[in-house]
This record gives structure tokens, C-alpha cells and sequence, in this order.
């Protein structure tokens, strides 16, 4: 038997689908993580471009100085390359430059106004919003980011501050793609490490799709072995279902048992019953043809037909209580006097084979928790055994002790004991010594009957030296101290 094929397009794998997640969340942590330090680098080096232009438009704004004085004193020639860049630069770090009421640039220091000088001042609309702004704003010069800022000198001209930005923004894409790639890396690796740590915990799994496919194919032995390294809720489902695999083959081998006890029963019966049914079929048709014609053989007939029924009455009861014993019925416990039913047994022995020679050792009383009826079946059995076995002159003892937490009681003749090989056989059914009389069914009730009680039943024979049969049975009791 092999499991049913799975569609791929509805089910995955639950390592892919772990190890999926692991990244995606890993992928979602990254990407944060790296927005998060972006904008936290840009905003840093945004802080520094917009204080350096703040303190450079304070300073100028507080000197209350005019175009004319700063040009005529040279305040700042010192600023002369950095102001006035060389016209092959196409982006300056920084402009500067001085914009009349009108929005015209005007020179400095001599100089006529730049390409960026002229593109700044094209850029910045209104110059008064970036005077009343504290922080700079972005302009774009000439298809490059700057950021800006302005200040008004005594005389009214306009002073524009612009601090290119291109270098921030090279930075922070230099960041993001070592993020990235960094990132990439770690996901790669994340994946890999998940897939192989997934593979190592879910083995029990494994584990339990190849026991399940055994058991389904007929092993029933087969159970979930431990993990070296076992995850809580894995094993416990591997305990979970090993007890289930318990319960099932338990269940499974009690109906096997059943059935097999069913059909040797059947068997058994058709076989014993047999012998007697051709019996009285026989003396039937002898009737029926008319060949009984004698009063004393039709009465013979009679007799026989009546003992073989009688016979097939007995060996009906002694199955099926085999049967029942073999079913484990619930027994009607209570505190039963052993000792009691010993006397009783030897009072009935006594009544049945009067000069037969009995000692009992049975003083006292000696109580065990059992079903009184399957007790008096037991003693029932084994004098029937002795009565039917052993000639009528042969002692016989009968005795019950408590010793150890069990209870004994014995029964020993002495009579001709059985061969080794037989006594290996005494409790088997329909197994009759030497081919004897009996139904041979006798010895495994009485076994069955002290099994069902927890006990044990043992025989000790030898050729010439006779049998002693021992049950012991637990002593349990209710009810008394």
C-alpha cells in the first residue's frame, strides 16, 4: 500500500514554506533597517550642509555691511577660489552671489557673475521666503540638487548662499546598494542555514511518513524512532502516535486472535462432535431399517445414543466456556474461603468414589479475592481428572497454604504419572494422555480459569510417581485488614 499522490499545485513543501518566511522577514528587516539608516545618514549630512550655510548667512546678515564695503575692503578675497569657481566646473561645491531688488546677479570682487552664479539666481524666485525661512531650501542648478539659502546686506542687495548636494546623495546610494548587497548575502545565507536546520528538526517527520508507510503495508512493529535532538511539539507527536501505533496493532492483533480462537473453536467442535454424531446417525439408520429388533438391542441403542449425547452436552459447555474464558470476562469478585471449597471438594469425592483414600489440609480459613463459582470449576476439574486417570485405590491429597502474598492449593494423586513429553502437553486442548478417556478439555479451563484471576497453574509428574497440580493465586482482598 502506498500513500496517494499529492497535487504540487496545492501542497508545498513545510521547509520551503518555513524557509520562505524566514527570509521574506529577514528581506522585510533589511529593507527597514536600511530605510532607517538612509534617512538617518542623509539627515546627518543634511544637518551639517544646512548649519555651515546657516552660520555663513548669519555671519553676513550681522556684519551690516554693504555690497560696496564688502567689495572695497575684500572681506572676502580669502573666499575668492571657492566663490568664484572656474567656468569649466560645471557643478560647483558652492555658489555665491549677490542678487539686486530686481533678481539680477550681480558681480563681485570684479568679477562678472558665472553660469551658476546666473542659474542660482534663476533659480531662487523669491529671494525674501529664504530670508524668512531659518532652514535652506532644495533648488535645482542647472539639473543638480543644492540646497540654499539668502540673506540681505545693509544696502538691500541679496546675498544667495547654495551648497551642492550631489555627493550626499552619491553617499547614501554608495549605502543603500553596500545595504543591499550585504543584504542579499545574508538572505542567501539565511536560507541555506534555514533549509539545512529545517531538514535536521523535521526528520522525526520523516520519520513518520516511512513508519506510517511499513505499518501500511503490514509491519505493525514498526514505531518512530527518537530524535538525537528532539523539538517539544515534535516529540511529542512522535509519543502521540506511537501510542496510537500501540492501540492499533494491539487492536488489530486482538481480532486476529479472536478470529483464530473462532475458527479453532469451529474446528474443534466439527472435529469432536463428529465421532459422536456418526454414533447415534449410525444406531438411527440401524432403527430406521428395521435391524434393532430385539428389545434388549433397541435398549442399548438407546443407552449409547443417550451417552453420546450426554457426551456432546458436556464437550458444548466445556467449549464454550472456553471460549468465554478466552474473551477475558469480567469475573464476580469477592472474598471467597479457599479452604471452604477445598472441604467441599473432598465431601463430593468422597460421595462419588467412597473407598478411595483422601487426606485434606484445609484447616482454618484462607480467603483470596476471586469469582467462587470458577474456583469450585477449578477443584471440579482436577478431581475429575484424578477420578477419570487413576484407579479407584490411589491416594489422593488435597491442600491450601498461604505463604509469600499468594494463595496455593494443590492436588496430588498417586498414581501413574505421565512421560515428560506428556506433561509438556497437559494443558493443551483435547489432549488426552495416552489417548485416554475425556474430553481432554478439562486442564486448559482450569488454566484459563486461573489465568483470568492473575494466577498461575503448574504440574509436577513423573512415570510411576504420580501428579500433583499447584495453582497459586494473588491474595488479594477487599474489605479486610
Amino acid at each position: 500500500m502506498r500513500f496517494p499522490k499529492l497535487r504540487c499545485d496545492r501542497v508545498r513543501s513545510l521547509r520551503v514554506k518555513l524557509t520562505v518566511a524566514n527570509v521574506a522577514l529577514l528581506a522585510v528587516g533589511i529593507v527597514a533597517a536600511t530605510a532607517v539608516s538612509v534617512m538617518g545618514m542623509r539627515y546627518y549630512l543634511l544637518d551639517q550642509i544646512d548649519a555651515e550655510l546657516t552660520k555663513t548667512r548669519d555671519s553676513l546678515g550681522g556684519s551690516r555691511l554693504t555690497l560696496r564695503e564688502i567689495d572695497s575692503l575684500s572681506v572676502l578675497g580669502f573666499v575668492r577660489d571657492r566663490l568664484d569657481p572656474p567656468e569649466q566646473e560645471p557643478r560647483p561645491d558652492s555658489i555665491f552671489t549677490a542678487v539686486d531688488e530686481r533678481g539680477e546677479p550681480v558681480g563681485l570682487l570684479g568679477f562678472q557673475p558665472t553660469d551658476a552664479q546666473r542659474a542660482l539666481a534663476k533659480a531662487v524666485d523669491d529671494p525674501d521666503a529664504l530670508i524668512k525661512d531659518p532652514e535652506p531650501h532644495d533648488v535645482q542648478v542647472r539639473g543638480a540638487a543644492y540646497r540654499a539659502t539668502a540673506t540681505r546686506l545693509a544696502d538691500g542687495t541679496y546675498i544667495l548662499l547654495a551648497t551642492s548636494t550631489d555627493g550626499l546623495h552619491t553617499g547614501v546610494g554608495k549605502a543603500v546598494r553596500l545595504d543591499l548587497a550585504i543584504g542579499a548575502l545574508l538572505l542567501a545565507l539565511l536560507g541555506c542555514l534555514t533549509m539545512f536546520s529545517v531538514r535536521r528538526h523535521m526528520r522525526p517527520l520523516v520519520d513518520m511518513v516511512e513508519t506510517s508507510s511499513a505499518i501500511a503495508e503490514g509491519d505493525l512493529t514498526r514505531r518512530v524512532p527518537s530524535s538525537s535532538d528532539p523539538t517539544l511539539e515534535v516529540e511529542q507527536l512522535r509519543l502521540a502516535l506511537n501510542s496510537m501505533l500501540h492501540q492499533v496493532e494491539t487492536a488489530y492483533r486482538t481480532r486476529e486472535r479472536s478470529a483464530a480462537q473462532l475458527r479453532r473453536f469451529v474446528a474443534d467442535a466439527s472435529h469432536e462432535l463428529r465421532t459422536p454424531l456418526s454414533a447415534i446417525r449410525g444406531y438411527l439408520q440401524l432403527y430406521d431399517q428395521g435391524m434393532l429388533r430385539d428389545p434388549g438391542e433397541r435398549r442399548r441403542a438407546w443407552d449409547r445414543m443417550n451417552g453420546e449425547v450426554d457426551r456432546m452436552g458436556r464437550l458444548v459447555d466445556e467449549l464454550l466456556t472456553l471460549a468465554r474464558l478466552d474473551q477475558r470476562p469480567e469475573l464476580r469478585l469477592r472474598n471467597v474461603d479457599v479452604s471452604r471449597l477445598v472441604r467441599d471438594a473432598a465431601q463430593d469425592l468422597r460421595a462419588q468414589q467412597p473407598g478411595r483414600p483422601l487426606a485434606v489440609d484445609a484447616d482454618g480459613a484462607v480467603l483470596v479475592r476471586a469469582d467462587e463459582s470458577g474456583l469450585r470449576q477449578v477443584l471440579g476439574n482436577l478431581l475429575a481428572n484424578v477420578r477419570t486417570h487413576t484407579p479407584a485405590d490411589v491416594p489422593v491429597r488435597l491442600a491450601v497454604e498461604r505463604a509469600d502474598g499468594v494463595v496455593r492449593l494443590l492436588v496430588a494423586d498417586k498414581g501413574p504419572g505421565l512421560p515428560p513429553d506428556d506433561a509438556a502437553r497437559v494443558f493443551d486442548r483435547f489432549f488426552r494422555a495416552g489417548g485416554g478417556a475425556g474430553s481432554g478439555l478439562g486442564l486448559a479451563i482450569v488454566q484459563g480459569v486461573v489465568e483470568a484471576h492473575g494466577g498461575e497453574v503448574r504440574v509436577e509428574t513423573a512415570p510411576g510417581e504420580g501428579m500433583a497440580v499447584t495453582v497459586e493465586l494473588p491474595e488479594r482482598l477487599e474489605g479486610c485488614g
